[in-house]
């Protein structure tokens, strides 16, 4: 039977293995085959259905929550992506209007001209409406191996497992968990942003928007 090897899913969506098992045991995202030797094979409808699943994730619903909108009869691929190009333009159509903004201002420093505050005004207001989360606060654990922290809290402490992002050499960059409703980050030791690994067992705590703010400050 054709289809899609869970490794080669995983490696494609940012997803850990772990996490599409995890999916499967639940009911959220079962592959519809499995080879000879009885490994997991994803269709292109599988595929579609986890498309829908991170769709909906980054809307902020739970897992349960996505379960029970992934049985709505009325959604359609196309029509769902669609409405994602619609937002992508819409981001796109912002993230342009800022950056001319931002490039009359660069110009207008450079001539000595006063920036007026209606220009710094609606600045912000594209910035916002460029990233509504610009000011949440996001709880951020540090670990020098990501990968093996984020199987020590899913497995360990029942956090349910998130993304897993990593660069071209396979070493995971950043990662995610949920605890409840919330999103925790799993960053790695950063000395740039003063984000240390712990010297004993466990986790260590910061709030993200003062050191990223910081690192931003000399680039405004």
């Amino acid at each position: 039977m054709a289809g899609t090897k869970v490794g080669e899913l995983a490696r494609s969506t940012g997803l850990t293995v772990r996490t599409l098992h995890y999916y499967d045991e639940i009911g959220l995202l079962a592959p519809s085959g499995r080879t000879s030797a009885g490994h997991r094979l994803y269709s292109t409808a599988d595929i579609e259905r986890l498309y829908r699943i991170t769709l909906l994730r980054k809307l902020g619903l739970r897992l349960d929550e996505i379960a029970s909108a992934l049985d709505d009869p009325a959604w359609d691929l196309r029509s769902a992506m669609g409405r994602h190009i619609e937002q992508l333009d819409g981001q796109l159509a912002v993230g342009h209007r800022l950056r001319q903004r931002l490039t009359v201002m660069v110009n207008a420093a450079g001539d000595r001209r006063e920036i007026r505050s209606r220009e710094l005004l609606d600045t912000l207001e594209d910035m916002v409406m460029l990233d509504t989360k610009v000011r949440r606060r996001i709880p951020t654990l540090v670990y020098a191996d990501i990968e093996a922290a984020h199987t020590f809290l899913t497995e360990v402490f029942g956090f349910e497992a998130g993304r897993l992002d990593r660069d071209p050499d396979g070493v995971v960059q950043h990662g995610e968990v949920t605890a409840g409703d919330g999103v925790i980050w799993l960053h790695r030791v950063s000395p740039r942003f003063g984000l240390h690994s712990p010297r004993t067992a466990g986790f260590d705590t910061v709030s993200c928007e003062n050191r990223l703010w910081s690192f931003m400050t000399p680039l405004v």
